[in-house]
Formats: structure tokens, C-alpha cells, sequence
């Protein structure tokens, strides 16, 4: 079943989530009109990296409109207000993606990641994904029940103030009445002086107590605003209290949680990169400090108007009031500059990298009414340890060049989004600085510094702000790889909330690391590590055995990253970094079908294959080769039980021939442990179809074709082959074999690449395509008899033993 099929039989709190996905950024019409055609669509591998990725994503969004007019079309009769909401929406996807059609690959993929999620874990009876839910949903609900109250504030703190001000223009009103008849009485009381006349005595008498009864209603005037203005001032306070607690919870809980899952991201983590909920929030927050400050500065024009003193004991908030509104404004605008894009975390000299920095309330502030520049600097580790102390002076320091490392903002009216997109950044020149004891060159971190200037309300208030980007570690070799990454990993995975720019702890249980790993492991190749698979992580590491418990083992950094394994040359790390990477090229698709158990040792592999039927095959990865992959198998002859490993392939074999096609050549290989699947059916699907009955012509050339075999276990006639014991590594149809068949180390057996027909080929081209470095742990000259003998008594691969009869 389609997914949008399944998505439409969620309910409750799933349905209401997976309809939140949807909106006016993404149309829920244009996902259900589309589902079979959005489906379809290989967004996973449009990376973001790429040159031609803004012209793939643009051309998907062309193809969409398209699809979408096409079928509003075909709409008719009661379908029609459908019809037209569907052209609307095609014109406004133009609109909002036109000129960033990556945004539209990030939005469809978030909306089809959530829905899988939530249709996967509602099939599981996902009561742990529905709980998060209900709990995201519940946290939405109380800060939007925050906003509603501190909104109802504001409109009556904003009463209070329209009612103040009218009470202090009927002061002022009345004032000037009683200024009039003040003037009134003093000339009067001069035309009275000397003279008796009755009638003008008993008018002052009348215009002076007229004057007190002003006075008096003037005083209790005067005494009401003063209350109005000290109860205005309370709810002032009382309001931007809350209003620091919520923004406290957005800027300092919400918004810093999203950056440290944006950092685990970098290690694989799943994340929800879109800030369209957090930018709501920021931009609500910004509206409501707008309105807060602009009723504090009416209220300091009012009482500029107007002076009366406040007597004690009460307080005069306003001073305390105008810098706590001004303090919320400005940590508000500098929390919410932040990356939108980190740039690589390993990153390359001389390559082309891109980042993007947004400013969530921009919008709000009308920032873009003067777009500012945005400007990134490399710096090191100890000048963001110096920033983070306010030393302005070091803004002006670098570690190195970056070409195209300024951009000015720019606004997206449709979605209300202010931002700008490097995307042609270069480092061209990297200063290093000294490194600690016996630290290593990819243990040097650094990090990108974008800085810009701007200023709100017509230049009132201007803003220096800045942002630091996640660790970076520089390489000039793509062999410096492993190295860098692991530096990354483990300053993700481990770094703490407001630490010292970029101190990490230096050991960690195994349950953290092994998270860690998974995480890793999981995003490179598709499929989760499990609980068998960490634990025999765990024994490599700790030299352990893989049935113990690991649980209260601490891993340094020096085990995982520097020190050799026992017998070997290489690092854990090395050895598992070296597996990531083969999995992910060559064995992603095998992988993720469970059809590779890998992380098991040479003897559990011959314990569980020594208990099956001859043919039993199963994959590992070798503990002897970085990045090498082998196949253990059963023999079963002359009543004889037998476990023997191939030689390990490497990245390498594979270019030439892929895992699945090499199980195929091998008729040897016959069921997959622990299914006991024919091959067929598990690697069937992977085989490349052979050019035998329809060979390809180029330039009236036929190409050849290469097999895998296993020297002196040759199996292509109808009866195992009779062998000469003169030489016992050399078939007798097939003289051109090499005497070296078979390392001498116990339990391997080397395989070869070849035409169908051996007889082709020379001696001299066979022995090139075994010259090879070989593990030190294969075959034993006297083993290496046994198997001749074994195979020579009669042993027909072609017949295998059928696994039911265990």
C-alpha cells in the first residue's frame, strides 16, 4: 500500500499531527491530487551539495506545477471550487519557490519522513511516538495559551494607557481652565484693592472659591493619573515577567533544543529542520515587545507632558521598565540570527562549501527595509573561546581566506522568511594554530563566524550580532577523512549546553558511544545496528567477549581514536570507519535487507556454520583488513563437516564485481545463514544480468565477462572433476591454475576473477589478478591437503545438501 494510503488511515492524535504537516507552504490537496507522482520521486538523492541541485529541485517544482494544472483540468461539474483552489495553489507554489526550489525539496521531505514515521510506529502499536505527540501537541497548546494571555495584556495595557492619556488631557484642559481663572482672580483682586465696593468684594469671593473647587478636582485628577500610572506600571512588569519566561522557554529551551538536534543530525540523528514553528513563535514574541515598548515610550512622553513625582513608599518602575523591554528586544534579535545550513563539519581546502544564516524575526522588525550584509570568517578554537568574552577586537581576526564570504539577506515575502545562502564559499588558506601535547593535526578545530550590523525602528536601535557555526575540521587529503570525522562524532554527540568553545569530555560510558555509532552508522547505510552488532563492537574495543556486558565500560577518546588494536596497525575507529564506508558504496542495498550479519567473530562464525548443511554461507566483516568483507561457508565431505572463509574483498574487488554477483559464480554458495534462503532468493535481485544469451556488440567487439571462482574447487562440469595429487593445487582440466591457489593461513581460501572459460587466460594475467595482500589469518599447508583430499573423494557442490534435512 502507497503511503498517503496509509497516512489516511491514521487517527486521533496521529491524523491531527500528520495534518499539521500541511498548510499554506504545502498545500494537503496538492499531496493528495500528486501522491502516486510525489512518491515516486527520488528525493533522497538530490543532495543539497551538488552543482546541478538548484536546477534538479526546479525542475521537479516545474513538473509539479505542471501535474497540478493538468489536473485541476480535468476537473469538472461538482468538482469545479476544487478546480480553482488547485490552480491557486500552483500559483502560489511559483510564487513561494520559484526562486529557492530547494526549500520545496526540504518541505516534501519532512512532510514524508513524518508520515512514515508516524504510519510505522502506528502499525507497531507506536503508543511511545503517539505519546510524543500528544506531548508536542500539549507544549504547542500551553505556549499558544501564553501568547493569548500576554496578547490580552497588552490590549489592556494598552486600555490603561488610551484611558491615562485622556485623564491627563482632561487635566491639562481643566488646568488651563483654572490657569484662566487664576489670571482672572489676580487682576481682579487688583481692581478690589481700595475700594469697598460690595458687589465686586462678593464676585472675588464667588471666582475664588470657584478657583479652590478647581484646585481640589484638579489635585484628585492629578492623584488619579498618578494611580493609573503606577497600576500601568505593575501590569508593565507583570506582563514583560511572563513575557521573559516565555521567551526564556522559546530562545533559551525550544530554540536551543533544535540546534543541539541540528548538531546530532550531523552524526545522523533524524531531525526536523523547519523553523516555521519556531519563527512563528519569535515573530509573536517580537510583536508583542514592539507593542510593550512602544506603550512604555508613550508613557514617558506622557509623563514628559505631565511631571508628577512618585511619593513614597511607592517605586517608580518606568526607568527598570524601558530597560527590561529594550533587554527582551535585543537578546531576542541576537538569539534568533542563527544557521540555518551548517557548513561541512570536515572541511575540505580548496572545495567549494555552502551555509545559510536566517534571522527569525527580521520579518517582524522590517529588517529588509535595509537589507543587511552578512560576512563569515574562519576562526580557531581559542578565538571563539575569546569571543565568547566579549573581545569586539577579535570579530576583525581570522584563521583563514573564504572567497564569496559575503551576502546581503534577503526577504521571501511569501513565506515571511529573512535569510541568506552562501553557496560558493571557498577556503582557500587555513592558519593553524599550536597544537596541546599529542594532539593530532584533525584534532584542531575551528569554526565559521557569520557577523552582521543592522538597525530597527529607523535606526533607534542597531544591532551588532554574530553566530559561530558547529566545529569544522579542515583537511587538504581526502585521506585525512576518517580522522576528521571521528574529531566530529565525538564533539557532537558529546558536547554540553553553553560550554567553553569546544571542550568535550574526554571519556564516555559505551551506551553513549555506542548511540553514537549507530546513529552513524544507521544514516550511512540505511539500516540500524543491532543489539548483537554492538556488543561485538563492544568486545573489539574493550578486548572483551561478545556474550558479556559492556554496560558500565567508559571509552576514552585515546581507545577509540589513537590507540592500535591488539595485533593490528590500525585504530577501532579506523577499522569501523573503514566498514561504514564499504557498506555504504558497494553493500547498502544487502545491508539493509538483513541479508549481511557482518559484526561477528571468525570463531562464532564457525560455530554457528559448523551445526548447518553443507552450502551454508553467511557474510562478515574481516577483523584483519580495513574495509574488508568476507564469506564464511560449509563443506560437508566424505562425512567430514568443514568451515572455511574466503579472502576478504575490498572496495576495490567490488568496482570490478559486485558481493551479489561474486555469491552467484560460486556454486559452493548455497544457503544463506541464518534463513536458510537459497541465494537466489536473497541475492537474486542484485545479480547483474548476464550478456550470455544476448551478447552486447560495441564497434563489432564482444566483451568479455568476469567470474569469481575458487582456484582447485572448480564445480562447472556435472560431477566434481578427478584432481592429480602430483601437484594437489592443480586441477587436471584446468593446467593454467596457479600452484598458489590457497593462503597459506588457516581457514581462508582465495578467490579468483576470470572468463568462463579458465583456458583463456595466461599464467601471467591470473597471477596479477591474485597479487594481492592477503589477512594473516588463512590456511595451514596441512589443512590446505585435507581440503584437496576432501574435495577429491568425490564432494559435488553441484549437488548440494538439502538444508531441511538438518
Amino acid at each position: 500500500m502507497a503511503l498517503w494510503a496509509k497516512s489516511q488511515t491514521l487517527t486521533d492524535d496521529a491524523l491531527r499531527h500528520m495534518q499539521s504537516l500541511y498548510g499554506h507552504h504545502f498545500p494537503i490537496e496538492v499531496r493528495h491530487i500528486l501522491a502516486e507522482w510525489i512518491e515516486e520521486q527520488k528525493w533522497y538523492d538530490l543532495d543539497e551539495e551538488m552543482s546541478c541541485a538548484e536546477d534538479m529541485a526546479r525542475q521537479i517544482l516545474n513538473e509539479m506545477i505542471q501535474l497540478i494544472n493538468q489536473r485541476s483540468n480535468g476537473l469538472s461539474g461538482d468538482m469545479f471550487v476544487y478546480k480553482l483552489k488547485l490552480q491557486e495553489q500552483a500559483l502560489h507554489l511559483q510564487e513561494v519557490y520559484s526562486n529557492n526550489p530547494l526549500e520545496l525539496i526540504r518541505v516534501v521531505k519532512k512532510c514524508l519522513n513524518t508520515e512514515k514515521t508516524l504510519v510505522e510506529q502506528c502499525e507497531q502499536g507506536g503508543s511511545l511516538v503517539l505519546n510524543g505527540i500528544t506531548a508536542q501537541a500539549e507544549k504547542e497548546r500551553q505556549i499558544a495559551a501564553k501568547f493569548d494571555f500576554l496578547h490580552k495584556c497588552t490590549q489592556e495595557t494598552d486600555s490603561d494607557l488610551r484611558n491615562s492619556q485622556h485623564e491627563q488631557e482632561t487635566f491639562i484642559l481643566k488646568y488651563q481652565d483654572s490657569a484662566k481663572v487664576k489670571a482672572q482672580l489676580d487682576q481682579f483682586e487688583m481692581e478690589i484693592q481700595g475700594t469697598a465696593n460690595a458687589q465686586k468684594v462678593e464676585h472675588y469671593n464667588q471666582m475664588k472659591k470657584r478657583k479652590e473647587a478647581m484646585d481640589k478636582e484638579l489635585g484628585n485628577l492629578a492623584q488619579k493619573i498618578l494611580r493609573l500610572r503606577l497600576t500601568l506600571a505593575d501590569k508593565h512588569n507583570e506582563t514583560f515577567h511572563h513575557l521573559s519566561a516565555l521567551q526564556t522557554q522559546i530562545t533559551d529551551q525550544e530554540l536551543i533544543d533544535w540546534k543541539r538536534q541540528q548538531q546530532l543530525a550531523g552524526n545522523g540523528a533524524s531531525f526536523d529542520a523547519n523553523l516555521d514553528l519556531l519563527q512563528k513563535w519569535c515573530e509573536g514574541l517580537a510583536e508583542i515587545i514592539s507593542k510593550n515598548r512602544q506603550q512604555i515610550k508613550k508613557v514617558e512622553l506622557l509623563r514628559a507632558q505631565l511631571p508628577i513625582e512618585v511619593p513614597p513608599p511607592h517605586i517608580d518602575l518606568l526607568p527598570t521598565l524601558n530597560t527590561t523591554i529594550t533587554g527582551l528586544l535585543s537578546s531576542l534579535v541576537t538569539s534568533t540570527f542563527i544557521i540555518e545550513k551548517q557548513p561541512p563539519q570536515v572541511l575540505k581546502k580548496e572545495s567549494r562549501f555552502s551555509a545559510t544564516v536566517r534571522l527569525l524575526v527580521g520579518g517582524q522588525l522590517n529588517v529588509h527595509m535595509n537589507p543587511p550584509q552578512v560576512k563569515a570568517t574562519l576562526i580557531s578554537e581559542s578565538q571563539a573561546k575569546s569571543l565568547l568574552k566579549n573581545d569586539k577586537n577579535l570579530k576583525a581576526e581570522m584563521s583563514g581566506d573564504i572567497l564569496n564570504n559575503q551576502g546581503t539577506m534577503e526577504y521571501q515575502q511569501p513565506t515571511g522568511t529573512l535569510s541568506v545562502n552562501f553557496r560558493n564559499m571557498q577556503l582557500k588558506r587555513v592558519k593553524r594554530g599550536d597544537r596541546r601535547g599529542n594532539e593530532c593535526v584533525m584534532e584542531e578545530k575551528f569554526s565559521v563566524l557569520f557577523q552582521s550590523n543592522f538597525s530597527v525602528g529607523g535606526g533607534e536601535l542597531v544591532f551588532q550580532v554574530w553566530t559561530l557555526s558547529l566545529p569544522v575540521v579542515v583537511t587538504v587529503h581526502g585521506n585525512q577523512e576518517c580522522n576528521a570525522l571521528a574529531t566530529v562524532l565525538w564533539d557532537n554527540q558529546f558536547a554540553e549546553s553553553g560550554r567553553v568553545p569546544f571542550t568535550v569530555p574526554e571519556s564516555v560510558t559505551w551506551p553513549q558511544l555506542a548511540d553514537m555509532l549507530n546513529y552513524k552508522f544507521m544514516s550511512a547505510t540505511g539500516r540500524p545496528l543491532t543489539p548483537d552488532n554492538l556488543n561485538y563492537l563492544a568486545s573489539k574495543l574493550f578486548q572483551g567477549q561478545p556474550n558479556q556486558s559492556f554496560t558500565s565500560c567508559v571509552a576514552s577518546w585515546t581507545t577509540f581514536y589513537k590507540d592500535t588494536l591488539p595485533g593490528r596497525t590500525f585504530t577501532f575507529w579506523e577499522w569501523f570507519y573503514a566498514i561504514l564506508k564499504l557498506t555504504r558504496e558497494h553493500l547498502k542495498g544487502p545491508w539493509c535487507d538483513g541479508l549481511i550479519i557482518g559484526f561477528i567473530s571468525k570463531n562464532d562464525t564457525e560455530a554457528k556454520l559448523s551445526q548447518q548443511c553443507g552450502g551454508t554461507f553467511l557474510l562478515r566483516y574481516s577483523d584483519s583488513m580495513l574495509g574488508g568483507i568476507t564469506i564464511g561457508w560449509v563443506t560437508d565431505a566424505s562425512g567430514s563437516r568443514q568451515v572455511w572463509n574466503l579472502a576478504p574483498f575490498s572496495s576495490k574487488d567490488f568496482v570490478i564485481r559486485s558481493l551479489a554477483d561474486r555469491i552467484q559464480d560460486l556454486p559452493q554458495l548455497v544457503y544463506l545463514h541464518p534463513t536458510m534462503a537459497p541465494k537466489a532468493d536473497t541475492f537474486g535481485k542484485y545479480w547483474t544480468k548476464s550478456q550470455e544469451d544476448n551478447p552486447k556488440v560495441v564497434d563489432g567487439y564482444i566483451g568479455t565477462e568476469l567470474v569469481t571462482r575458487l582456484p582447485g574447487m572448480e564445480t562447472n562440469t556435472s560431477s566434481a572433476q578427478q584432481m592429480t595429487y602430483e601437484n594437489p593445487q592443480t586441477p587436471i582440466h584446468n593446467p593454467a591454475s596457479p600452484s598458489g591457489g590457497f593462503v597459506n593461513s588457516p581457514g581462508y581460501a582465495t578467490s579468483e576473477m576470470g572468463p568462463d572459460n579458465p583456458n583463456d587466460m595466461d599464467l601471467e594475467s591470473i597471477g596479477n589478478l591474485t597479487d594481492y595482500n592477503m589477512p594473516d589469518d588463512i590456511i595451514t599447508g596441512e589443512a590446505l591437503n585435507q581440503l584437496i583430499q576432501n574435495v577429491g573423494g568425490g564432494f559435488n557442490f553441484d549437488q548440494p545438501d538439502d538444508p531441511n534435512s538438518q
